[in-house]
């Protein structure tokens, strides 16, 4: 059932991209149609509106599978975790404590500054 849904699922999101880029956008786009009004059995606003239309149904029908899995998802997950199913036990804390870092000392954590050297840069000239 899962298999069915998702593959219909996909269908339709192959399908919305494309009657959304077939839509005419406001600079043209991939828009079909266009130019005069010729003499055709749709003209340029039958065949948009159509297409809005058809991308509202394609939308809800994405929406609605969408959905569908979900549900279906929630009722086949087990509340075990991976661990559980696989019937082994979880590893142990080790027994021995882990190294310490070395101690930081006391002040700042700046490296140490030749001596010879002045505590600021000097002046740009």
């Amino acid at each position: 059932m899962q298999t069915v849904v998702l593959v219909v699922h996909l269908i339709l999101a192959l399908l919305l991209i494309l009657v959304v880029l077939m839509q005419r956008s406001e600079g043209g786009g991939l828009g079909m149609g266009g130019g005069g009004g010729g003499g055709g059995a749709m003209t340029g606003r039958q065949a948009a509106n159509a297409l809005t239309k058809l991308t509202w149904v394609l939308a809800a029908g994405f929406l609605a599978t969408s959905l569908a899995l979900t549900i279906i998802a929630a009722r086949n997950a087990q509340s075990d975790s991976v661990i559980e199913r696989l019937g082994t036990e979880a590893p142990a804390a080790p027994a021995t404590a882990p190294a310490t870092a070395p101690a930081v000392p006391e002040g700042d954590l700046l490296p140490p500054a030749p001596t010879d050297s002045p505590a600021t840069p000097p002046k740009a000239q």
